[in-house]
């Protein structure tokens, strides 16, 4: 697990619409009690005395002087320059806010700032589904070796990162992974959120229910219903989770194309994934059909749902064969099958945000050593 016995200290920030909260990572893990503030505040100057409070309290349970600040923040913003945007739920932040460059200033380290659907992908390619699934081919005899991750979240909205070879993709804009913004498959007016979030799930319920959305249970009573757990509408709560997986499904048959790689949800509704990702999985196993009637796979590799038993067992399967090398004696390994697999997070969303928030801010720090040592040269 890359830096899991790294010494070195990063201070830490979740930032949500409610809350900030604060707190500092060593090895992986979390060194200290997090620190809540409230993210509420008048105005932008308000806003920016909480978080330089919130290091400070951080700083002021260290033993030991913090390398680095590394931290997500929801929305857009130019993150490789630290310059958060316009924030739908922190309004104070509009016209852009250098909060990299103030914390810098502050603090006399370095800072990153990030995606957090980003730093979700890239807490997973380091320490969560992507060695796991290493390992388990390794384990099976198989040559496959996976250094491709994508990252989705399902929640509040539906967010994403990718992670190739091992890298972060950022884009030239700091908008690659905006998986968000597809056409929806079942409302093409619409965008994919808002099927794959949590207004989303509700919205279908409160439709088939006939019942005001402002009375719908929540994701979670709604996940129960589907399941049989709770005693009410059974057909409404999986028609719900039908669409969401029917539209995710779509938009990551048509994401994954381009880019090839394992696929991993986390978000608050991932918890769900019984009552979706069979149903996602084979959307994105669809066929499409051509102009001249015939039947084409829509994708060039099949999907996989490594949440079910059979699954696993399939996508493990080592198909690798041994082919002759022309006009030789030698003899190559070779794998036919293109295979990628779905799955759900198993470090929970939040801690593979840490690790990646972690993660990035050391890997940089390494980066900027070796460029100092060539400098030097």
């Amino acid at each position: 697990m890359k830096y899991d016995t790294d010494k070195r200290v990063v201070m830490t920030l979740d930032a949500g619409g409610t809350n900030f909260v604060f707190s500092a990572m060593q090895s992986n893990e979390e060194i200290v009690e997090p620190i809540i503030l409230p993210a509420k505040a008048e105005n932008l100057t308000s806003i920016l005395k909480i978080i330089i409070k919130g290091f400070e309290q951080v700083i002021s349970i260290l033993k030991n002087k913090a390398d680095a600040i590394s931290f997500c923040f929801p929305g857009p913003a130019d993150y490789q320059n630290g310059i958060i945007g316009d924030l739908a739920n922190l309004p104070a932040f509009r016209g852009g806010v250098a909060l990299k460059d103030m914390l810098e200033e502050k603090f006399d380290v370095p800072v990153f700032i990030n995606n957090d659907g980003d730093l979700f992908a890239y807490g997973e390619a380091i320490a969560g589904v992507l060695p796991k699934i290493n390992d388990l081919i390794k384990q099976k005899g198989g040559i496959k070796n996976y250094s491709n991750l994508f990252g989705v979240t399902f929640g509040t909205g539906y967010g994403g990162g990718i992670v190739f070879n091992g890298n972060l993709v950022f884009g030239d804009n700091s908008s690659s992974g905006e998986i968000n913004r597809l056409r929806n498959k079942l409302y093409p007016e619409t965008s994919v959120e808002d099927s794959v979030s949590i207004r989303g799930v509700q919205r279908v319920y409160s439709r088939e229910t006939v019942t005001d959305i402002s009375n719908c249970p929540s994701p979670k009573e709604i996940f129960q219903i589907g399941m049989g757990e709770i005693d009410r509408n059974k057909n409404a709560a999986q028609k719900a989770f039908e669409e969401l997986a029917v539209v995710a499904g779509d938009s990551l048959a048509n994401s994954i194309s381009l880019f090839d790689g394992i696929i991993v949800i986390g978000g608050g509704l991932s918890g769900a994934y019984p009552l979706f990702l069979q149903k996602l999985v084979d959307e994105m196993n669809n066929n499409f059909k051509t102009i001249a009637g015939d039947s084409l796979p829509r994708m060039e590799i099949t999907a996989f749902n490594l949440e079910d038993d059979d699954g696993l067992k399939q996508f493990l399967d080592n198909t690798s064969i041994k082919i002759n090398v022309p006009f030789s004696n030698k003899k190559v390994n070779y794998d036919p099958v293109k295979r990628i697999g779905v799955c759900v997070s198993n470090l929970s969303t939040s801690k593979a945000v840490s690790i990646g928030a972690y993660a990035f801010a050391l890997n940089e720090l390494d980066k900027t050593d070796e460029t100092s040592m060539t400098d030097e040269f």
